[in-house]
């Protein structure tokens, strides 16, 4: 069923049509999180988009074998390979075992993916679970002369691998201005140019996680893990790279390099980025106080939040914006995708108990082939699902007696969406699969509890919401009454 599938290719800035190195394999890696940053809401946009695109792969009849790494060692406070590993500030923090903060947050991450129903990758690797290979590759780049040696560090040498590639092809910047935008040495004398980062960084006694190598106990830097395990598992050359567009500029820029220097050319021939995350139109920050993790989205436990949103209505929401678009949160659209949600689904109910007749008053044909057109236009799920809409206006008017529709189009209609709502977009029902019935007797519940309110029945009203929230229920209060949210597990 191999169609003539388009993906953007950041590389060639083009849509290009996607021929993998050996049809029908096809080699894919995505760099994962790292241990500190796991559960992101960004993080989680770039995994249901690269999840869509590995779940269409599947559709189309590749076979995939899809590797997401996890970063558990080797990326600093800075990137300017200062400071400490991060993982080992938290570790020390805690006082724990720098793998025990790694296993908490890898379960916390597995956890989160799972409610947003991510297919697993075939390979997940670590950086700690690869030290020999990041060795080997760094001591392959120094006997390429690409790499030079200090007192803190293996450095890798940018401005000797201009001389031969175009070093900032990925981010379409040359070398003076990658420079211009790069701060000074910060006191780092033994590093010879601006842009040269670490390979391997040379531990102090005080460094909690530390290997034997030819040049003593180092830590890997950030940027070599996905190189060293990229190639191991996909070969020095694979099929499509992807991860979040913040990612351009430095790690992928470096991987290339990395991978350049090493066997002279670079890793992958498709890269492919995710774009950010904004809320109300602004940048999700910390400083801002506009960023919530997934569990205080399902729950609706954060201020800028009407309500809990389910775990599938927030990642339907995702899919009606492009991948390389800007998604923007707020209550209104997340309460229009839970709604557009539900109207697929119970439409999707009903195929099964049309009527058929001897002719189909709608194309069916047409709409099944402008599906597949948006899905192979760069993975254009929000047209696509446009079409998904009309599937359901159809199947709705059909049920009225509006109009008809012949046994092979229902059957053609209940094939289509069967695979683009399950397969391909990777939604499901949800555990409070009546929540119309949930919800009546909800509003009941905040009727009673109003009127114990209005009573000035405090200790009442407070037990009530209390007792709810023991019951995994959360009230919240609001300017125009109370709304009710499932707390997140």
């Amino acid at each position: 069923m191999q169609t003539e599938l388009k993906l953007y290719n950041t590389l060639s800035r083009e849509k290009e049509i996607f021929k993998p190195l050996n049809a029908p394999f096809v080699g894919m890696y995505v760099c994962g999180p790292t241990v500190y940053n796991f559960v992101h809401l960004g993080n989680c946009r770039t995994f249901v988009s690269f999840d869509i695109l590995y779940r269409y792969l599947l559709h189309l009849g590749y076979k995939v074998r899809y590797v997401r790494n996890i970063t558990d060692a080797g990326h600093l406070e800075s990137d300017a390979d200062a400071g400490d590993d991060k993982i080992a500030i938290r570790a020390r923090l805690e006082q724990l075992e720098p793998m025990e903060i790694v296993q908490r947050y890898t379960v916390d991450f597995h956890n989160v993916l799972n409610q947003f129903n991510t297919l697993p990758p075939s390979i997940e690797p670590t950086a700690t679970g690869h030290i020999l290979e990041q060795i080997e590759m760094t001591e392959k780049i120094i006997k390429n002369g690409f790499a030079y040696e200090t007192d803190d560090a293996i450095y890798f040498d940018v401005e000797k691998l201009v001389k031969e590639f175009p070093y900032g092809k990925l981010s379409g910047r040359n070398l003076e201005d990658l420079q211009n935008n790069t701060r000074d040495l910060d006191g780092q004398d033994t590093k010879k140019g601006r842009l040269d980062f670490a390979l391997m960084i040379k531990a102090k006694p005080t460094h909690i996680m530390q290997w034997n190598s030819p040049w003593g106990r180092v830590f890997p830097g950030w940027h070599l893990e996905c190189s060293a395990m990229s190639a191991k598992y996909l070969g020095n050359e694979f099929d499509i790279h992807g991860g979040g567009m913040d990612l351009v500029p430095t790690h992928h820029t470096n991987e290339i390099a990395q991978n350049v220097a090493c066997c002279g050319k670079g890793p992958a021939r498709y890269w492919i980025h995710t774009n950010m995350l904004t809320v109300n139109g602004q940048k999700m920050s910390k400083s801002l106080g506009n960023s919530f993790l997934p569990a205080e989205l399902f729950s609706g436990n954060h201020k800028l939040l009407d309500k809990g949103y389910s775990p599938m209505s927030v990642r339907f929401f995702m899919l009606q914006a492009h991948y390389r678009s800007t998604l923007d949160f707020s209550n209104e659209a997340l309460q229009a995708a839970e709604k557009g949600l539900a109207r697929l689904m119970a439409a999707y109910k009903l195929i099964d108990g049309l009527k058929t007749a001897a002719t189909s008053t709608s194309n069916i044909d047409e709409i099944k082939s402008k599906v597949y057109e948006a899905m192979n236009d760069d993975l254009n799920t929000s047209v696509a699902i446009s079409h998904l809409f009309e599937c359901a206006r159809i199947i709705n008017s059909v049920n009225d007696g509006k109009e008809t529709i012949t046994t092979a189009d229902k059957q053609t209609l209940h094939t289509l969406l069967t695979h683009m709502i399950f397969d391909v977009f990777g939604l499901k029902e949800e555990a409070a699969a009546d929540t119309a019935k949930v919800d009546a007797l909800m509003q009941v519940v905040l009727q009673i509890r109003a009127e114990a309110k209005a009573k000035k029945d405090f200790t009442a009203s407070d037990k009530l919401r209390d007792d709810l929230l023991k019951a995994g229920i959360q009230i919240k209060d609001g300017k125009e009454g109370a709304s009710w949210s499932f707390v997140a597990s």
